[in-house]
């Protein structure tokens, strides 16, 4: 195995089990925040939007290139319809499974196997989203 797939391997598993010990998966946090009953998971969501804008703004300034060399392009793109019908739909997803996308393998990994279902279901809303994509408003 090359050294990047290692790499990658391991930024993953360390990814997963941050989100397992922080409880970011748990679907109990998940149900507080929407229950506006916790800062927890509004706590790590706006860390993780600091190190977001902070990471982008020194990619910026310091002109850093991919693993392959390639420059890193960081586009803008404008709000749209259709990103506020997708973040509702998201929202209203992750608030009736109580699993955000990112953590599905980490709740997989972490032994919670009900979560194969959301994870199936998000696998086949994909590919529907696929096939139907040039038909909705971008």
């Amino acid at each position: 195995m090359k050294m990047k797939g290692i790499l990658i391997y391991l930024v993953g598993l360390m990814f997963g089990f941050v989100f397992i010990k922080a409880e970011v998966v748990s679907w109990y946090r998940i149900v507080e925040m929407f229950q506006f009953a916790s800062f927890h998971m509004y706590g790590v969501i706006g860390t993780a939007v600091v190190v977001g804008v902070i990471s982008v703004a020194l990619i910026k300034k310091l002109k850093l290139k991919t693993l392959e060399g390639e420059d890193i392009q960081i586009e803008y793109r404008p709000m749209t319809k259709g990103n506020f019908i997708g973040g509702l739909m998201f929202g209203i997803g992750w608030a009736i499974t109580g699993a955000c996308p990112g953590p599905l393998f980490a709740l997989l990994g972490g032994g919670y196997l009900p979560i194969t279902i959301v994870l199936i279901s998000a696998i086949l809303g994909t590919l529907v989203y696929g096939l139907i994509k040039d038909k909705l408003p971008h």
